[in-house]
């Protein structure tokens, strides 16, 4: 039996996991859920997973719904090459998870929060941009910005050392959902972040771009959601 992976490549821990997958060529079925059309709240989801969210596995009938559990267990069971996550190096390891479970609340959540307030909440419920809550979330998302400067990287190329870990993909797929909305910028003006972005960029290739496609394909559509409010 394949493992399967439920997913929507709109949503950014999605691809952080389709694209583990992919990179440590370890065999899935894909299985899509469109989020855009709510197939994730529809019942046959609901009893994969109640939480209604992507991404999901299910391997040969152990199901895991939260994205760093899933990427943790993924690399433990399918041998991935140590970088990803060294649980032989116990300092290393906790680094990685250190990032991990700070993200939900930052990178995550306020980038999040800022795609979301400026493109699919004033598109769902036909309101004009709350530019308040926008200018909210830019300040978060700033701070979260200095911290990765700051604390997480450092003077290492990746967020946790020398080389690529799990989170550097939670990272990078999280800042760059603000490139369809135009708040790239946010990150691109200090050096030392916008260079990790484009050396995980570089580092995962074309798939990169090809896990992208999705959610880049957006920002023609925020543009012109934008000039007819003008």
């Amino acid at each position: 039996m394949t493992l399967k992976l439920y997913f929507d490549l709109g949503s950014q821990p999605s691809r952080a996991v389709y694209m583990f997958l992919k990179l440590n060529n370890i065999p899935f079925e894909e299985v899509f859920v469109s989020i855009g059309a709510g197939e994730h709240r529809q019942k046959e989801f609901r009893n994969i997973n109640p939480f209604q969210r992507v991404p999901v596995i299910d391997d040969n009938g152990f199901i895991l719904t939260e994205s760093v559990a899933i990427l943790k267990y993924l690399a433990k069971k399918y041998g991935a090459p140590s970088h990803w996550y060294p649980e032989n190096d116990v300092s290393a390891v906790a680094r990685i998870d250190e990032y991990m479970n700070w993200q939900h609340l930052n990178t995550r959540q306020n980038c999040a929060m800022l795609f979301q307030n400026l493109l699919l909440i004033p598109r769902m419920r036909g309101r004009p941009i709350d530019w308040e809550k926008v200018k909210f979330y830019r300040k978060k998302v700033s701070e979260v910005v200095k911290f990765l400067d700051e604390y997480f990287l450092r003077e290492n190329p990746y967020l946790c050392g020398n080389e690529i870990t799990l989170a550097d993909l939670l990272g990078v797929c999280e800042l760059v959902q603000l490139i369809p909305v135009r708040e790239q910028m946010l990150y691109e003006s200090n050096p030392k972040v916008k260079a990790w972005v484009d050396r995980v960029k570089s580092r995962l290739g074309p798939l990169f771009d090809q896990s992208h496609e999705t959610i880049f394909g957006l920002g023609a559509m925020f543009d012109q959601n934008v000039n007819s409010k003008m």
